[in-house]
């Protein structure tokens, strides 16, 4: 398996930039609510994505959510979920952080033939009709990494 400051350095263009950090949480309108009123991010987007089996937010301070790297909120809608499993085992606290790309099938072909894996055979739909896919904690450093091609 390549190193992965291997894999950039031969694809320098193959992230665009941090596109959140995730964060799970057991109440998302506690989260939200501590999120805003005392840390003063602005609620950007919230949904319910029953497929990952969580409710989100995505918070941030700026109004675009292309513009500036953000955070999101992700609250299990059960306790079997990812992100209930998580919560169980850890606790709240970071999840995941997400790597935003322009052409998502690219990048995971490049990430696959250096041997990492990727949770889903193809990509799945994540916040706002994005495309989504995740490289496995154990080929990414200890770090859940998100890979996230924003909606067109």
């Amino acid at each position: 398996m390549s190193d992965i400051s291997d894999i950039v350095s031969d694809n320098p263009d193959l992230f665009v930039c941090i596109d959140h950090v995730g964060l799970a949480v057991p109440d998302l309108d506690e989260a939200i609510e501590f999120h805003t009123k005392v840390m003063g991010w602005r609620l950007l987007h919230r949904e319910t994505n029953e497929e990952q089996g969580v409710e989100e937010a995505m918070i941030g301070t700026g109004e675009q959510l292309e513009q500036n790297a953000q955070i999101q909120l992700l609250a299990p809608l059960k306790e079997d979920s990812a992100i209930g499993k998580f919560l169980a085992r850890n606790g709240q606290g970071m999840q995941q952080l997400a790597y935003r790309v322009k052409d998502l099938d690219h990048v995971s072909e490049v990430l696959r033939g250096h041997g990492l894996r990727l949770l889903y055979p193809e990509a799945k739909i994540g916040t706002g009709g994005s495309r989504i896919n995740f490289v496995h904690p154990k080929d990414a450093r200890g770090v859940l990494l998100e890979l996230v091609e924003p909606a067109a």
